[in-house]
């Protein structure tokens, strides 16, 4: 006789956890190269207030046995994610959540509220952006010639890829947030993130933004080389939800690192606590 072991759960997959208590769940979402420690300056007083999940995604080094999990051609699209998300969500049981998206996972939650708005209550979009090459009528940040040598890079030594990558996207005063992402991103597969990248960095979202409906705060900070303030004006005009802008006096792409409390002033504000 053979015996089936039971599929692991999404939950315990993607390691989530649910923590706090309170009437209104944050979902916090990590972006490209992250796990859940990212939001871990938060945690302490965001759990105080509200019920919390954080969890990790597929490509994460944080994931146990990411092989399995991460398909290439399956998460060669944002739809694959969202779709995770979604169901991540109603295995927990959860609706009506605040679902906070860093950098590519703003676009993720954008996407699973089109298709299960009761979902969300709330989006916030920290760093995000829905296109991040140059086109016509469109700065989005970057040449396809600089995203074509990141990739380069990322294929020919990772390792040295990822030691250089987080100074550029974070404060350099902040060396300790530096060095917190450089070993997270260490921890990931170089073939999972390769393809990730190309995943995130030859994205185009901006046809999905007039679909969005829940109301969205985007945050942005005073200086991100990865998102240019030109985008944050962009998905303002396009988003067809109620959307407002919160802008944080820092540098670079992760205020969650570098300016926790401030972020979370922008949490409780949407929380209208």
């Amino acid at each position: 006789m053979v015996i089936m072991k039971p599929e692991k759960s999404l939950s315990t997959t993607m390691n989530a956890r649910i923590m706090g208590s309170g009437k209104e769940t944050l979902v916090l979402a990590h972006g490209y190269g992250g796990d859940q420690s990212v939001w871990d300056k938060l945690l302490p007083q965001l759990t105080q207030t509200y019920q919390v999940l954080v969890f990790d995604w597929s490509f994460s080094g944080a994931i146990k046995d990411p092989n399995t999990l991460f398909d290439p051609l399956k998460y060669s699209t944002y739809d694959a994610f969202s779709d995770d998300l979604i169901a991540l969500l109603e295995e927990l049981n959860l609706d009506s959540t605040v679902f906070v998206g860093h950098s590519m996972s703003g676009m993720i939650g954008c996407i699973a509220s089109i298709k299960k708005p009761h979902l969300f209550t709330n989006l916030i979009l920290v760093a995000s952006s829905p296109r991040y090459v140059n086109s016509e009528g469109y700065e989005g940040g970057f040449d396809i010639t600089y995203i074509e040598q990141l990739f380069s890079s990322i294929e020919s030594n990772y390792d040295e890829w990822a030691s250089g990558f987080p100074s550029v996207v974070i404060d350099k005063n902040d060396q300790e947030s530096v060095k917190k992402f450089e070993k997270i991103l260490k921890r990931m597969k170089p073939e999972i993130a390769l393809s990730t990248a190309k995943t995130v960095f030859l994205s185009d979202h901006r046809d999905i933004l007039e679909k969005v409906v829940i109301p969205c705060t985007i945050v942005q900070t005073t200086n991100d080389i990865v998102v240019p303030i030109q985008v944050v004006e962009y998905m303002k005009k396009m988003i067809r939800g109620e959307s407002v802008v919160e802008m944080i006096n820092t540098d670079g792409h992760f205020p969650q690192l570098t300016a926790p409390l401030k972020l979370i002033e922008i949490f409780d504000r949407v929380m209208k606590i």
